[in-house]
């Protein structure tokens, strides 16, 4: 179609008005309909619109089937200009969740303003390409991978709202539900100390050069990095979808002081993780400031800039290559020493969080999580304490990561992914955010399945999402919430018990 006398393809002129016609309908349905009018009520106090009356169920579930209907709407107008691909899902939710909270949630027109920046910011970077500014040759196209999150964490640092989203009222904050943690008994003790004792002398049992021994490594380094994210998840009550950027730290700082340095992997161990730390630091002051959606994102934001940073650095990080060739020392690469290396460092690691958890520090985190205007009217500075938090979750995922390369012999990008952080959630979230015992458990079961799955079908995936959907409806607390409850009413039935 010819415009002004330029040609423009007719499918991407009808791209352009169908936004507007969709932004209008939405309009005219929340504010012209009844049940719109219900809808924004129900936002407001769900509790009083169900009071009234109103089937509560099948409003949300009309409310979730218009979105998912307007997300299918939106994939097929897509199809003609992109082929469909597995990866398209984790592309799309997170841009879908950049546009939201630029644009401020609960404000449509700012969703369809912040995706406009947005893709324009884009087009922009692509028009100026590589540019020469000082001598300097800046390759702008690059920042294609990355323009979104920048713009969503300056945007939240400025205006934690949105651009066109209404500030939260944080006069009135109902204190949390969460119940209390309660330390290990003598039996509980016992039983982990005897289980560690059993995982060390497994190798001498399987052989030590056997796929057991390279599948509890695993295990074990995911079990670190599932209770660093636990540490600040469930106590804290800070949702991180981008805490694989301190493994992914953790882990380029250990493979870059080996490689550049030619440090040992001793001293790569201590100063890798403090790489993490670094980061965690820097990350925490910023997202500590916000809450709820907004910090989630937040971290999302600095996670993505992170992973473009390693991705398109080459070199220095290797880029999409990543980095390799950084293996033990002889020491430790023969038999099970690496093995037993990492589930020492994995299970002092665990100990370690969960003595903090129980240390003045740990209750303040907790109380700072349950109600933050009451700790902060009776002395505690809660952002002092939740960054404290922040950086030994970030120091413990680095530690994890460190010795993921170690057992791997390199690392790419994807150790910093979005994926690699929701693989992380997963794990707490399947193993139980509300016990000590669940970022352990969720880890090794997890770790289990994706292996066990992985190498005994060719649609693993399908498989293993169907297993983790069965595996949360059965236990909605997480398997090792589930173990804790049913332990606590059989002891409840016993003779003798109280009432």
């Amino acid at each position: 179609m010819s415009i002004l006398g330029r040609q423009f393809p007719s499918y991407d002129l009808l791209l352009i008005a169908v936004g507007p016609i969709v932004l209008f309908a939405l309009h005219l349905l929340l504010t012209r309909t009844r049940f719109g009018t219900l809808v924004r009520a129900a936002t407001q106090d769900r509790a009083m619109v169900g009071a009234l009356g109103v089937n509560q169920a099948w409003l949300f579930t009309a409310v979730f089937a218009l979105g998912t209907l307007l997300a299918g709407l939106g994939g097929a107008l897509q199809l003609p200009r992109e082929p469909a691909s597995l990866e398209m899902d984790m592309l799309t939710i997170g841009a879908a969740f950049v546009v939201v909270v630029v644009g401020g949630m609960g404000s449509i027109p700012g969703a369809f303003v912040a995706a406009l920046l947005i893709a324009e910011l884009k087009a922009v970077c692509i028009w100026l390409g590589l540019q020469e500014i000082g001598g300097v040759e800046i390759s702008f196209s690059k920042l294609t991978l990355v323009v979104e999150f920048l713009v969503m964490a300056a945007v939240l640092i400025w205006r934690p709202w949105g651009l066109m989203g209404k500030p939260q009222s944080l006069a009135r904050q109902a204190p949390g539900n969460e119940p209390p943690l309660h330390a290990a008994g003598q039996g509980a003790t016992a039983a982990w100390i005897a289980l560690l004792l059993v995982l060390c002398c497994l190798p001498l049992v399987a052989g030590q050069e056997s796929y057991a021994t390279v599948l509890l490594t695993d295990m074990a380094i995911a079990a670190l990095f599932a209770a660093s994210l636990h540490f600040i998840l469930g106590p804290g009550g800070m949702h991180s979808f981008g805490h694989a950027a301190y493994f992914g730290l953790g882990a380029y700082g250990a493979a870059l002081l080996v490689r550049r340095l030619d440090l040992p992997m001793e001293a790569a161990l201590v100063f890798g993780p403090l790489v993490a730390a670094a980061g965690a630091l820097l990350y925490g002051w910023f997202c500590v400031r916000l809450s709820g959606v907004y910090l989630t994102m937040l971290t999302l934001a600095f996670a993505q800039i992170s992973w473009a940073i390693v991705f398109q650095w080459d070199d220095f990080t290797g880029g999409s290559n990543g980095l390799t060739g950084v293996w033990p020392p002889e020491w430790a690469s023969h038999g099970a020493a690496f093995y037993w290396l990492a589930l020492g460092v994995c299970a002092l690691g665990v100990y370690l969080l969960r003595r903090i958890l129980f240390s003045p520090l740990g209750f303040a985190l907790r109380a700072g999580r349950d109600s933050a205007l009451r700790a902060d009217a009776i002395g505690i500075d809660v952002r002092r304490v939740q960054w404290t938090a922040f950086v030994i979750a970030g120091l413990f995922a680095g530690l994890s990561g460190a010795l993921f390369v170690f057992s791997k012999g390199s690392v790419a990008p994807d150790a910093l992914s979005v994926t690699k952080s929701v693989d992380g959630l997963v794990m707490v979230l399947l193993g139980g955010v509300q016990t000590l015992a669940g970022p352990v458990v969720g880890a090794a079961a997890f770790t289990w399945l994706h292996d066990t799955v992985a190498r005994n079908t060719e649609y693993w995936r399908a498989l293993l999402g169907v297993i983790m959907l069965v595996l949360v409806l059965l236990f909605p607390q997480g398997i090792a919430g589930f173990a804790q409850s049913l332990y606590a009413r059989v002891a409840a039935r016993k003779p003798g018990a109280r009432a």
